[in-house]
Formats: C-alpha cells, structure tokens, sequence
C-alpha cells in the first residue's frame, strides 16, 4: 500500500515535494512500526469486511485492526470469530485468483481478547493467516503479557509467518500511582526481551478515562485530562527509547446529518475561506499535533472520516526534512552547529541526531510536502466517504 494513493498524478505533484513509498506487511520493521498511521478499528461481525478490503473501496485506509472484544458483545464472539475467518478466505481466495493485489492491502490486525484465542484463530484462518500483520492485545498488564507474546512467537514458529504484536496499555495497575512505577518497569523488561516482534505500544485512553468516569468533549484533547496526561507521560519515558508508541483514540466523528461546519481554530492557515470543517475534526487534528510534538506517531481512529486527517499530518514539512538531511549529512564529527536551510534557527547536530532519522524515516513512507503546501492541501482533496462504522479504545 501506499499513503494518500487516493490523491491523482497532478494532485500528488503539486502538493509533494517527495513521494510516499511503498510499504507491505513484509517490509522491515523499523518501517512497519512507524507506518501504521491511522489505524482504524472495525467490529469483526461485520459482513462486509472482504468487500470493502478487495474493492479497495476506501483508498485512504492503510491499517485497519478487527476488533474481536469490546467492539462486540460476550455472546457473538464465535460468531464473530467465524466470519471474520469467512470474510479472510474471501480475501484471500481473491488475492489467489489476482483479482487483488497483497501490495495494495492496508496492513491487517486482529483484536483478540485472550492469548489462547490466538492460536484457535490461527488454525481457523489456515493458509488466509498470511494477510495479517498481526495481533492486538487489550489490557495487557503483567497478569497476561508473557503469555500473549510466547503465544504470538508460538503461532509464527508453527505457521512459518512473520507476525508482530501490538500491547494495548489500559488497565488500573498502570494508572494507579502507587502500583505505576513497578508495574511500568516490569512491563519494560519483559516487553525488551520481545522487542524484535513488539511492532507499537498503544494507549488505551478510553478505558483508562472510564476508571475515573470521565468523559472528554470535542474541544478537550487527551493532554488536558491531566491523570491521562500524566499516564502518558511516564509511558514515553519508559518505553519511548525502544518502541513506537501510538496514539489514543478520538471518540468524536462527523455526522454530515447533523454538521455544522465551522473554521477551527487550527485552520488559521488554511488560505481558502471554501475550507470549512466541523470541530470534531478540529479537535481531532489539535490532539494529533499535540501526539507528534509529544514523540508519538500513528493513532487509532474509529470512523473513516477521521483517517485523511491524521495521516496528512505524519507527512513530512519541507523545513523538516532539510534540517534533517543538514543533521545528518554533518554528523560526521566536523562540526557541532550548523545554520538551517531556511536561516531562521540554530541547529546541534549531537541532540539532534535521532529526531532527524526519524524525520527522513517518517518522510520514506509519508512523504515530503512542498514548501508551500502542508495538511489542508490533502484535506481540500476530494474523499471517500465511509460508511465502514466504527469503534477504537
């Protein structure tokens, strides 16, 4: 698949300065774990998961999580199971028949509610096992963390399949003060001895929210609740040396019956007075750029509408990438400061070094814009409309 492959061959070049790549479920880690973007979640009871996936009928969607727990009830989780195995084959008996591509495929994964369900889903999908990237673990503390990973790195053995796991951190023992710092450590020591099938942390703020009965509105991102504030926080101190960690979800979405489009106040630059949106949106782009400036990349999304606005903004600013191209084509020892290319800050090369190779990572799979063309310009292009449904934690 490819980022923003929906925009034409003109729309791609005049907002562009370098492409998006290409990325598969088989390209190296480094690059998966960043290149999750908005990975939206979608009830596994759904019927028309394999329409949807080989029709390509949302071209904007590059990750997607098949949500088996708390997206469904207690009693449809066989049923669940079953045509989530059903809707697969499908996929992969299209994909067989070449009637779709594996490289145009968003990147699949599983929610699951236990290890042991794992291994059943894998003997149940056979050889449609393949398609997926991976698994998604909810609640995942010390009480279960050993046994989801030994069994994911036992169903890879068994199968043959590269498959990468992906924590959802959301449970008491790491909200709580007094049991935070042990549990955090210990969860850092065991997910270190699996970091090479480890692909993000995720951050399962609607869970953690619920301890507390509270409810955030449109206009209050995740950093201004301050006990989740606080949570995260400790979670890049931990674990942000060592794993991508990925943003929590935005509850609130577009309802084009009942919009009433307004300009946000993150719009200040959008230089056309046509581009109006709604403050679900606003709200949405506010806490992403509030996740980026915190060290987080990607985010789970619940709704279609909500995938163009994240991903447009994990694409690279041209003032960016020049500073790191500066960074890391001067790192050879010769200098310690150098002058960026647009003349407007002082640049330490040493302190530096890391965020520039993430910036010329990130740039390899999201692109670079031009200098004068930025996330409004991917927001101005026509999108698909979604129907798909939604639900994330």
């Amino acid at each position: 698949m490819q980022y923003f492959d929906f925009l034409s061959a003109s729309q791609k070049e005049d907002v562009f300065f370098k492409l998006p790549g290409s990325v598969t479920k088989d390209s190296p880690k480094h690059i998966l774990e960043h290149a999750l973007g908005a990975a939206l979640y979608v009830p596994g009871n759904r019927k028309d998961i394999a329409d949807v996936m080989i029709n390509n009928k949302y071209p904007e969607l590059c990750s997607v999580v098949f949500c088996l727990e708390d997206s469904i009830g207690d009693c449809e989780v066989l049923q669940a199971e079953n045509n989530l195995v059903s809707q697969a084959d499908m996929i992969y008996q299209a994909q067989k028949l070449q009637n779709i591509s594996g490289d145009v495929l968003p990147l699949m994964f599983i929610r699951v509610r236990e290890p042991e369900q794992m291994l059943e889903l894998g003997n149940k999908l056979g050889r449609a096992l393949h398609l997926f990237t991976g698994f998604v673990f909810p609640k995942f503390s010390m009480l279960n963390a050993e046994h989801y990973l030994d069994t994911l790195t036992k169903l890879s053995q068994e199968s043959g399949i590269v498959l990468y796991g992906m924590p959802i951190f959301e449970t008491p023992d790491l909200l709580a003060m007094e049991t935070r710092a042990k549990a955090l450590q210990e969860l850092k020591s065991t997910l270190g001895f699996y970091q090479d099938i480890v692909l993000n942390i995720r951050i399962g703020a609607t869970d953690l929210c619920g301890l507390y009965g509270i409810r955030r509105k449109p206009e209050t991102p995740i950093y201004d609740v301050l006990v989740i504030s606080d949570f995260i926080k400790d979670i890049v101190n931990y674990f942000g040396l060592q794993f991508v960690i990925s943003g929590p979800v935005w509850e609130y979405f577009e309802d084009a019956s009942r919009t009433v489009q307004t300009f946000g106040p993150n719009w200040a630059d959008a230089g056309e007075s046509s581009l109006v949106i709604n403050r679900y949106i606003d709200g949405l782009i506010n806490e992403t750029l509030l996740d980026l400036a915190n060290g987080i990349h990607g985010k789970s999304v619940i709704h279609p509408s909500q995938i163009k606005a994240v991903q447009s903004l994990h694409v690279i600013s041209m003032e960016d990438y020049l500073d790191a191209l500066s960074i890391v084509e001067s790192a050879d020892g010769t200098r310690g400061v150098v002058k960026s290319s647009f003349s407007n800050k002082m640049i330490e090369i040493k302190p530096y070094l890391s965020w520039a190779k993430k910036i010329l990572l990130k740039a390899e799979i999201y692109g670079v814009y031009h200098e004068n063309r930025s996330y409004t310009d991917i927001l101005r292009a026509s999108k698909p409309l979604s129907n798909l449904g939604s639900f994330g934690s």
